[in-house]
């Protein structure tokens, strides 16, 4: 059962990471194959944060093309909340 588990996680990571990047979510700037032009400067990091699927918070990296556009680079998810 370990084995199994373990040959599914790396399959699973090996697929994602044939993906060629984060793909956008619903509320991300690109998602849908949106075009979003930046006044910004080619190089520049922009975040991006937004609450997506199942109350978690998106954090989401766009890097500044040559041509203007925002390419995402990086993505991940924590909670909406903090404990106290």
């Amino acid at each position: 059962m370990k084995h199994a588990f373990v040959a599914i996680l790396l399959t699973l990571t090996a697929c994602a990471g044939a993906a060629g990047g984060p793909v956008p979510l619903p509320g991300s700037l690109t998602y849908d194959g949106k075009v979003v032009h930046s006044p910004y400067r080619p190089g520049t990091v922009v975040k991006h944060t937004f609450l997506g699927q199942f109350g978690y918070r998106v954090f989401e990296t766009y890097v500044v093309q040559p041509d203007g556009r925002l390419k995402l680079t990086s993505q991940s998810t924590g909670p909406d909340f903090l404990w106290q």
